[in-house]
């Protein structure tokens, strides 16, 4: 009798944590269907071209080079991504990277050249991004304050975005 009675008693709590783990099932992110204009995909062209730089199109319309392909999961815009990255601008000034641990994001949440250039990733990949305004940060300064309370400016608008992006880890 005692027997059955831990035989039940695990079976319940092995229904009931199972129940309770959170499923991914919410995500409401999906691709983006989204391609930067000719004139933008030129500007990257004539930069990539002026550092002889050999890149990969991807449909969207921003370059690629992958470094190292990784292995195991690659990301969708649903999955939580750890990454370590640097980012830069074409004058090579830099206006933001991570420093010790990864970065943890939700790649649906992330600008639209990540989200279309991470899945050519699987974990523990690396690839340099070239990213058109439309696919980055858009026709507005990002801006930040300094410790006076000033505003700067980090990305003039309109700024092609280079990343060195290593993928970390994946979360599905």
């Amino acid at each position: 009798m005692k027997k059955n009675f831990l035989y039940i008693f695990a079976a319940t709590i092995c229904l009931v944590y199972f129940s309770c783990i959170k499923k991914s099932d919410d995500c409401t992110y999906t691709d983006l269907n989204i391609k930067a204009p000719d004139a933008e995909v030129t500007k990257i062209e004539e930069y990539l071209n002026s550092k002889n730089i050999t890149a990969t199109k991807d449909a969207a319309g921003f370059y690629y080079i992958v470094n190292d392909t990784g292995t195991g999961l690659s990301p969708d815009v649903c999955s939580i991504i750890s990454v370590k990255y640097t980012g830069t601008l074409v004058t090579d000034s830099i206006f933001d990277k991570t420093t010790g641990d990864p970065a943890i994001f939700r790649l649906g949440q992330l600008i639209p050249g990540w989200q279309k250039g991470l899945p050519h990733l699987k974990v523990g990949g690396k690839m340099k991004l070239f990213i058109p305004p439309s696919l980055g940060y858009g026709y507005q300064d990002v801006t930040r304050k300094d410790n006076q309370g000033n505003t700067i400016v980090v990305v003039p608008a309109n700024s092609i975005l280079i990343f060195d992006l290593e993928l970390v880890s994946v979360h599905q």
